[in-house]
């Protein structure tokens, strides 16, 4: 069983993970923030987080599938 907390982080993580595939990465980023509040050190969240500040800086290209590609190791 789930607790409310846990239900509220995927609440929030689902809703991010659309917003990030629609290209709303600071909507997303809010979203993805609110899972980390929830519970720190979760990889996934901190993971589109990451991603979300980078597509802000510089957005993908217009025809983006959704896959990040890594610039660097």
């Amino acid at each position: 069983m789930l607790t409310k907390n846990k239900l509220k982080l995927l609440e929030y993580y689902e809703k991010g993970l659309r917003l990030y595939r629609e290209k709303k990465f600071e909507e997303a980023l809010k979203e993805f923030e609110k899972c980390i509040e929830i519970q720190p050190e979760d990889g996934p969240s901190q993971l589109y987080l990451e991603r979300c500040k980078q597509y802000i800086q510089s957005p993908p290209p217009a025809d983006w599938d959704g896959v990040f590609v890594m610039k660097t190791k």
